[in-house]
């Protein structure tokens, strides 16, 4: 999407809004796996971009977006730290009363669930990127401003990753 327009002109803020939300949300969203806190990472991104609209170059909207979503994200990560130090363990209640199957399928996809979450942050971007996204590794690489190099790399790596731990699990 090219824009030559004015950010801080409200037709062309949402211009930008419809054709940039749900990529913006996408690439959040694989990153943190949570909806609601996807939605309010991107709703705050737009909101700084309009906040600072005649600051940002329309050549620049869309790696701002990106790059304000990401910072967010990450600043909610310290502070998640930060809180967990002083939170002890929760106990997580299972219900045993599924039939053999429907177990056998719930305990998979939390295996592979677990799985894409215990790979790197790089990792998973990327692999969620391309392998659910259908994005190419040189739109990747632009969107997180690194070299295809990286990206196959990152690719090679979560395969591998995946490939171990879903192949160890035993019913």
């Amino acid at each position: 999407m090219e824009i030559n327009e004015d950010i801080c002109k409200e037709s062309v803020f949402k211009k930008v809004y419809n054709n940039l939300n749900k990529e913006v949300w996408r690439f959040i969203y694989y990153k943190c796996g949570n909806q609601e806190q996807a939605n309010d990472l991107v709703q705050e991104a737009f909101i700084k971009l309009w906040q600072n609209c005649s600051k940002t170059t329309p050549a620049k909207v869309k790696s701002y977006l990106y790059t304000i979503t990401n910072n967010a994200f990450l600043n909610e990560i310290a502070h998640k730290k930060v809180v967990l130090k002083h939170v002890k363990g929760q106990t997580i209640s299972v219900n045993s009363e599924s039939p053999q199957f429907v177990l056998e399928e719930k305990e998979f996809k939390i295996k592979v669930e677990n799985a894409i979450a215990n790979l790197t942050e790089g990792q998973r971007t990327a692999f969620l990127l391309n392998r659910i996204e259908g994005k190419k590794y040189a739109e990747i690489a632009e969107m997180l401003s690194i070299s295809v190099k990286a990206v196959e790399k990152r690719m090679s790596q979560a395969l591998a990753s995946l490939r171990n731990e879903i192949d160890n699990f035993k019913v």
